[in-house]
């Protein structure tokens, strides 16, 4: 179908929408008591062999939930600590995420009750003084006294060069053992080169990924196109998970192109629907990546994926160039763009326009109450126009990259593994 961009000028941030539940925060009793009970060194030595945040049994009795509780460990001159697991707030009320002290210790501690599938990363942001008096200014000078959590050994990389999140997983969330180097896996090339677009009249980096022990002759290597590459890789490495899906059968030998974004602006930009974008990733970048690799030209056999505005941008690649992209992994996508006038755009025009041959696998936190009825909407667009093979699914979790690169791994598998049918004709 033929798609132009609506007209530009909307806000560059989501709809603001109150959280429709409170943050379902308590108190871990056992917690307090330990750190009352016990000398400083004892309790914070005890700390270190458990990691944090500490798990323990829900105060409600549900064997499915358990109580999560972070800590932190004061000096002084600590005047407080937020802690901001993804999506476990409510903006309307930062001081519903500050840290409570036991009287007469050094403990900092803030609870959370919440379902055994869990995973999230999450910050901590510490005052020790300096900070303004006004309250309307310290809310968001507090959020840059950013901490690293001492006693948690699990991060994950930061964006754009950031430092790395601490992160939490608990007892039955997803497993990513798909994401490390395993002995004896045959390793795929990882090279970096410099694209540049006459659409878009930008240069940008381009990692590409080629699988181990090369291409037989007369193959051809279906292709993943992963937007905002610089986070994927190096940043999570994800040359390893596809090292690791090839291995176990799960997805065939392929080839990834992983273009960066080249900073906030422009990423806004680019991602919002930008024809000439989805252009440079059909029309310059495959072409560009097809000069010296054997790709296959089957739409059925190609995949666009992106997270947040990105998973917008890979829906959006699709529709315009169905021939090209067949199909799309939107983790998280920001299908409520624009915010305002002509809201959830590209859903409006699915809805309007002929079924296409394309396959979408969607997928939303349950946390994130701002994406999440946009992507319901589009869900349920998708069935009313009869794409019967359209996937969506909903884990708990945020906006959150721990929970994409689990969900990036089972879509490849959806869309690429072995006995997956090609989308349906339109």
């Amino acid at each position: 179908m033929t798609v132009t961009a609506p007209p530009s000028g909307s806000p560059r941030h989501p709809p603001r929408m109150p959280r429709p539940s409170p943050v379902p925060r308590v108190t871990d009793e056992r917690v307090v008591r330990r750190a009352a009970g016990m000398s400083g060194a004892e309790f914070w030595r005890a700390v270190e062999r458990e990691g944090t945040p500490l798990t323990g049994p829900d105060p409600e009795g549900a064997a499915d939930h358990a109580v999560v509780t972070f800590l932190w460990r004061g000096s002084p001159a600590t005047r407080a600590v937020l802690v901001s697991p993804n999506k476990i707030a409510d903006p309307r009320d930062p001081s519903g995420n500050l840290m409570d002290r036991v009287p007469g210790t050094d403990v900092w501690h803030w609870s959370v009750r919440m379902r055994r599938d869990w995973h999230a990363t999450y910050t901590l942001c510490v005052d020790e003084g300096g900070g303004p008096a006004d309250d309307a200014a310290y809310w968001p000078w507090l959020r840059t006294q950013r901490r690293s959590d001492p006693y948690n050994p699990h991060a994950l990389a930061g964006r754009w060069d950031g430092d790395p999140t601490p992160c939490v997983a608990l007892s039955g969330a997803p497993g990513s053992t798909e994401w490390r180097e395993r002995p004896g896996v045959p390793r795929g090339s990882v090279s970096v080169h410099s694209v540049r677009s006459a659409l878009l009249g930008n240069e940008r980096r381009v990692w590409r990924y080629v699988p181990a022990g090369g291409v037989e002759p007369g193959a051809e290597l279906p292709v993943l196109v992963l937007l905002d590459g610089e986070m994927w890789q190096p940043g999570l490495g994800v040359a390893t998970l596809l090292d690791n899906l090839v291995a176990d059968g799960r997805i065939p030998p392929l080839a990834a192109l992983l273009p960066e974004s080249l900073g906030a602006d422009t990423r806004w930009a680019e991602m919002t629907c930008d024809p000439r974008f989805a252009g440079f990733l059909a029309d310059e970048l495959l072409p560009w990546a097809g000069a010296d690799l054997p790709l296959t030209a089957d739409p059925a056999r190609t995949v666009v994926a992106g997270q947040s505005l990105g998973g917008l941008t890979a829906a959006y690649a699709a529709v315009t160039a169905p021939g090209r992209f067949g199909c799309v992994l939107a983790q998280s996508g920001s299908f409520w763009w624009p915010n305002g006038p002509g809201a959830q755009w590209l859903t409006e025009r699915i809805a309007a326009s002929p079924r296409l041959p394309v396959r979408f696998r969607l997928a939303a936190g349950e946390q994130e109450w701002v994406a999440l009825p946009a992507n319901r909407r589009l869900r349920d667009t998708l069935a009313a126009k009869g794409y019967d093979d359209a996937v969506y699914r909903e884990y708990n979790g945020g906006h959150d990259y721990l929970c994409w690169r689990t969900e990036l791994a089972e879509g490849l598998c959806d869309l690429l593994g072995p006995g997956t049918a090609g989308p349906v004709a339109g």
